[in-house]
């Protein structure tokens, strides 16, 4: 078994980038989800309420931050250095972001037709992984919705595109779509589809990884990428065939068995090795 795609996602909610390769640190991937949008309150602001957010395109880049518009526009954003202003947070577990250049903000509150204003998360190690999201105590992450890395097998978005077509009667999207619509970090080979529940701890290369929690999905999965556009599908098949306490899940949310100082390489290519299931298998739902 083999990872197959690696894909960082600079900013929160908006289209990313595949690559080969990756430093990952104790927060996951770098780069990975320093960047947000928040409103004038401070509350992060994502496709859910906003899904424009997924018509630009952020790729991380020396010194800052590209952002592309879905016509072509492009500004590049410096990270803000340490002088810069602090905005208050309302997101959870963290209290305050670096705000980026007025400019920035102007351009994609322009995109995204809304007011919102660009921050990043300026100390690196500032967020927890919540007890209830699996972390222990000092373990810190990006600004993910609850854990430093999302993993989902192909064999997974394979079966869940089967169940779509029968429940349907039409093919749902490729396979290349249906894992962008899921925002994984990795993807691996699989022999059965939803294997990876049952996965408690695994390497990847020379960095090991334990469970956190399933992923419970919402409707930015349905968001057609062509025309923003909220489906039905895939949540109406999944609520069928993959709802437990009353959520849709899909995916699993990784934590890397490293300390704050550790760094590595995971590659496209990478060996993976199931190193521990878990007792009580595709039965366990999250941590609690």
């Amino acid at each position: 078994m083999k990872v197959t795609r690696l894909a960082v996602y600079p900013l929160k909610s908006a289209a990313g980038s595949c690559v080969d390769e990756s430093v990952i640190g104790a927060i996951g991937l770098e780069h990975d989800r320093r960047w947000v949008a928040l409103d004038e309150l401070g509350n992060r602001v994502s496709a859910r309420e906003c899904p424009a957010l997924l018509g630009i395109t952020a790729v991380a880049q020396a010194g800052g931050l590209r952002l592309r518009s879905r016509g072509g526009a492009v500004i590049d954003v410096e990270t803000p250095d340490a002088h810069a202003p602090v905005v208050a947070t309302q997101m959870s577990r963290i209290d305050e972001l670096a705000v980026a250049s007025g400019a920035s903000s102007l351009w994609l509150s322009s995109e995204v037709g809304r007011t919102v204003r660009l921050a990043y998360q300026h100390q690196e190690f500032s967020r927890d992984i919540g007890a209830n999201h699996g972390g222990r105590p000092g373990e810190a992450m990006s600004l993910a919705d609850a854990g430093p890395l999302l993993l989902v097998s192909e064999a997974s978005i394979d079966r869940l595109r089967e169940l779509v077509l029968r429940e349907t009667g039409q093919e749902w999207v490729d396979r290349e779509t249906a894992v962008e619509r899921f925002r994984p970090n990795i993807v691996v080979e699989a022999t059965d589809p939803f294997e990876e529940d049952g996965w408690d701890k695994i390497s990847i290369g020379e960095v090991s990884y334990r469970f956190g929690e399933h992923c419970d999905r919402c409707s930015v999965v349905g968001i057609d990428r062509s025309t923003l556009v909220a489906m039905s599908e895939p949540i109406r098949t999944m609520a069928r065939h993959r709802k437990f306490e009353g959520k849709t899940w899909l995916g699993i949310r990784l934590i890397p068995e490293m300390s704050h100082e550790d760094r590595a390489t995971i590659r496209v290519g990478d060996a993976v090795v199931v190193r521990q299931q878990h007792p009580d298998g595709v039965g366990r739902r999250r941590r609690r």
